[in-house]
């Protein structure tokens, strides 16, 4: 199926968007007997354990988010800088135990807690660690070798030839096992493929920056490749992200051998299955087949449109410079960091606001951006609550700095039944939307568009997160109602699509 025949992504938004009357008359429920296991176990596979020990970054969580102060870079990671990156994007944070077992808490949040991401490396030879392609097994926090050898020469053909892979040590792999989420969220779930990715990108990318190690983002490879050299099965788990780490390697010049199959066996997810073909439609219709292919999207970034037109009609931010941050380092807001299940109908300032927006939507290196073009996604407030800003409906203008206002008043009422009518989203005090240009980004990007936007989302969901626990307060993520959202927000917001919801606020405690 072709990139370009964007009538899949459309179809697949629309037949996936949430609506009163849908939700109201779904007849899903949990098969609680059937729910899939939250980890890939290869059980045949040695481990190799990782240093349990982190290293501190030492590094301010918000800076590090940011991507400022964080010293001179450096080129190749060694085992410890690993076991940091892997531990505070994709490990296990918390242990809640039970009557009925245990429930692992990751470092990222995850729609559902079903942690359907999973993890690969590549590498060359490291300090400690020979050539080959790993998958990282949080729950005994070890790698599993899959193949030995240097493969990385796949993931640079894969790219076209993308510069900075080709001379990266390590490439990291996300996928995603589709019946891990869809158990819950139906074919919703491919949308969440990329919310989920996105905050475990925004840790790692965090990460990476306070451990002084390049990283670049990677949207624009071949499928198949990827996925035969990690050994998925791609009706069931698909390779979504690429993360080049590190630079000055020498770029791989050929393969160990021929690129076989993998027979591991794993431990079944669950009893059964059930499938959801307009997720394996959707990937398919995005998927790329060359690095030529990959080429030719990335070269689409330039087609991007231009700069937000500034309104005259602004509130501007009231944030100050890192110095004036509070100093907690990104490791330890990451241990602290959940999703919020009560809000305090509190205020927070209107200081804290400004941080968070600028901090989660500062530069992202990724093939899909450039620093000189707009993200993809807009950024509309609901201020519930926020000392120093009235009680409104905003539009954040990135470039002035500013909240542009497009309606005034109480919409703690209407924020609740936006995101299907929760109290969280009604008692937080402030909802952030992220809103893409939907039939933009699939005009520039084909079908593909929809993964990167969607990615996106997800990755200032997921730094609003990180920003929102350094500074003090509470945050979780939400679902909506889509056309309602847009709706709500327009004229501005008219033929926009939302990607991804989070709420800001105090946490109460639970009585």
């Amino acid at each position: 199926m072709d990139n370009r025949q964007i009538s899949v992504a459309e179809r697949y938004h629309n037949d996936t968007k949430h609506t009163h009357a849908r939700v109201n008359t779904s007849h899903h429920t949990l098969d609680w007997a059937n729910q899939p296991l939250p980890f890939k176990i290869y059980g045949t596979l040695d481990a190799i354990s990782l240093p349990r020990t982190v290293e501190p970054t030492g590094v301010p969580a918000l800076d590090a988010v940011a991507g400022e102060n964080v010293g001179p870079w450096r080129g190749t990671p060694d085992v410890p800088t690993l076991a940091r990156l892997l531990y505070l994007s994709a490990g296990i944070t918390k242990v809640k135990r039970h009557p009925g077992g245990e429930t692992f808490f990751r470092a990222a949040a995850c729609t559902g807690a079903l942690y359907h991401v999973e993890v690969y490396l590549a590498c060359g030879d490291l300090a400690g660690l020979p050539a080959g392609i790993y998958h990282f097994a949080p729950y005994d926090f070890a790698l599993r070798r899959l193949r030995s050898g240097d493969w990385r020469r796949v993931l640079v053909e894969a790219t076209g030839d993308e510069p900075l892979l080709a001379s990266a040590p390590v490439v990291l792999i996300l996928t995603s096992t589709f019946w891990r989420n869809s158990w819950k969220y139906q074919a919703r779930a491919y949308r969440h493929a990329f919310w989920d990715s996105g905050t475990i990108l925004a840790n790692l990318l965090a990460t990476a920056g306070a451990s002084r190690l390049p990283a670049r983002l990677l949207l624009g490879f071949a499928d198949r490749p990827v996925n035969q050299l990690i050994g998925v099965d791609p009706e069931r788990e698909v390779a979504v992200a690429l993360v080049a780490l590190g630079q000055d390697a020498v770029p791989p010049s050929g393969f160990p051998g021929p690129l076989s199959p993998l027979e591991y066996e794993t431990e079944p997810l669950s009893v059964s299955e059930v499938d959801y073909p307009i997720i394996r439609e959707m990937h398919d219709a995005s998927s790329l087949r060359t690095g030529a292919d990959a080429n030719v999207w990335r070269a689409e970034v330039d087609n991007l449109g231009g700069r937000r037109p500034l309104s005259d009609r602004t509130v501007p931010l009231l944030s100050g410079g890192p110095s004036e941050r509070p100093a907690e380092v990104l490791e330890d807001v990451i241990a602290r960091r959940g999703s919020t299940r009560n809000f305090a109908r509190l205020p927070i300032t209107f200081a804290q606001l400004s941080t968070a927006l600028e901090v989660a939507t500062g530069p992202l290196s990724a093939d899909f951006e450039r620093s000189d073009r707009p993200q993809l996604n807009d950024l509309y407030v609901i201020a519930n609550a926020v000392d120093g800003l009235d009680p409104g409906a905003y539009v954040y203008d990135r470039e002035g700095r500013a909240l542009v206002p497009l309606r005034s008043g109480d919409l703690r009422e209407q924020a609740g039944y936006l995101a299907l009518m929760q109290d969280l989203a009604a008692d937080a005090s402030v909802n952030v939307y992220m809103l893409c240009d939907l039939a933009a980004a699939l005009n520039r990007f084909g079908n593909r568009g929809y993964r990167a936007a969607q990615i996106e989302g997800g990755i200032l969901g997921g730094r609003l997160y990180l920003s929102a626990y350094a500074l003090g307060l509470g945050a979780t993520g939400l679902t909506f109602f889509d056309d309602d959202v847009t709706q709500f927000f327009s004229p501005d917001a008219e033929g926009k699509s939302v990607m991804f919801l989070s709420a800001l606020g105090r946490a109460a405690r639970r009585l």
